[in-house]
């Protein structure tokens, strides 16, 4: 059974750092597109950064300041995200491409000003 699941989220303050994990089970995420998306309220769900084999792309949003990285021995995808704004509040998700998606539950992240 595939299961997604996200932690460390929390409230920082701007210029801050945070580390979004992505735990997987039920397949290997070197096999797999992995990706991580954020929806703040009112907005639609959008893509912050993507990772398939050693190819990795973000947002021009985020470009410079989060990076994306898989550890495949954890079976673990990492989102490091620093110099935080409050325009990076959001929930951010996991996602696993291919054939059938996946989605993780999502963990809350909040920058105040």
């Amino acid at each position: 059974q595939v299961q997604l699941v996200e932690s460390g989220g929390g409230l920082v303050q701007a210029g801050d750092s945070l580390r979004l994990s992505c735990a997987a089970s039920g397949f290997f995420v070197g096999n797999y597109a992995m990706s991580w998306y954020r929806q703040a309220p009112g907005k639609e769900r959008e893509l912050v950064a993507f990772i398939l084999d050693d190819s990795t792309n973000y947002a021009d949003s985020v470009k410079g300041r989060f990076t994306i990285s898989r550890d495949n021995g954890k079976n673990t995808v990492y989102l490091q995200m620093n110099s935080l704004k409050p325009e990076d509040t959001a929930v951010y998700y996991c996602r696993r491409g291919g054939r059938v998606e996946y989605w993780g539950q999502g963990t809350q992240v909040t920058v105040s000003s």
